[in-house]
């Protein structure tokens, strides 16, 4: 099953519980800074352990709810 996730830059407070979370590594830390001055998490489709599978730990680990998972 192929996933995809989807962070809101504005809530994320950069905790990066997501990216241990993570098994595929297809989190990682953000360059840019949000509002709230913080470096949002960014997804990448093609982790360094394979690509996105759906399985929601990281929007689990996330105490800001800032990810939203999508199964397809």
């Amino acid at each position: 099953m192929k996933g995809e996730i989807k962070i809101d830059r504005e809530r994320c407070k950069e905790c990066h519980l997501c990216i241990h979370a993570c098994k595929r590594g297809n989190i990682v830390p953000g360059k840019e800074y949000n509002a709230g001055g913080y470096r949002a998490v960014c997804f990448v489709q093609e982790g360094a352990g394979g690509s996105c599978t759906g399985c929601a730990l990281c929007a689990i680990a996330c105490p800001e709810a800032a990810i939203e998972v999508y199964r397809g």
